[in-house]
This record gives C-alpha cells, structure tokens and sequence, in this order.
C-alpha cells in the first residue's frame, strides 16, 4: 500500500527527491512520515505531513535541507533532500498513521502501513 522510491547513490552537497505512492485504502486522517535506518541503528525520524498538508514536521538534523510536501491527486508524498550529507546515507522509509498528537508523530510505533524502504548512499 506504500511504495517508496527514488533512492541512489549521490556526492555530498547534492539533492535527491524519494517518493512514497500511497494506494488500497484512504488515508485522508492519516499522518504521512519519512524515517531512515541506517545499518545497526535504529529507525529515526525524518518528516512528516499531515494528507491535508496543512501540518509538517521536521527533525532538527534535516531542518533547512529536507522538504516533505503531498500531492493528493496522486496520493504521493515526497521527500526532496537537499544538501546531503553522508550521515543522511540510510534505508529511507515513509509510512503512514492516524496519529492525533504531533508528539506521538516523530515515533515509528505509531505508524500502522509502511514502505518497502529505498536505500540513499551519500558519498564524501
């Protein structure tokens, strides 16, 4: 239901643009989120949007560089990375949520649907 996209293997400084295709139900309550994982670490948070788009929500490490926006009619989110660095290099994965409380959104366990996850490599 969650098809996530557009990972690769980019220099420092450079931007990319992931893609999360939501589809089999509605999600019109539902919180869209991006988080990363990198190899023995554990799931962080990186964004998240409400499907109205009318909230977003930054962790401080991406703030300035990431920008999460939705587009309804196609029932994607997108995740446009600028910047990169190579601590950003990680499994990128959206997932989605009825999460009411915008403390609850940065935690991956209140995410119901997820993404199959696409790998960003960022190099020095």
């Amino acid at each position: 239901q969650l098809q996530a996209s557009g990972g690769g293997s980019v220099q420092a400084g450079t931007s990319l643009r992931l893609s999360c295709a939501a589809s089999g139900r509605t999600f019109d309550n539902y919180v869209m989120g991006w988080f990363r994982q990198a190899p023995g670490k554990e799931r962080l948070f990186v964004a998240a949007i409400r499907w109205s788009g009318a909230n977003t929500y930054y962790a401080d490490s991406v703030k300035g560089r990431f920008t999460i926006s939705i587009d309804n009619a196609k029932n994607t989110v997108y995740l446009q990375m600028d910047a990169l660095k190579p601590e950003d290099a990680a499994i990128y994965y959206c997932g989605a949520g009825v999460i009411s409380g915008s403390s609850w959104i940065r935690q991956s366990r209140f995410y119901d649907y997820w993404g199959q996850g696409t790998l960003v490599t960022v190099s020095s």
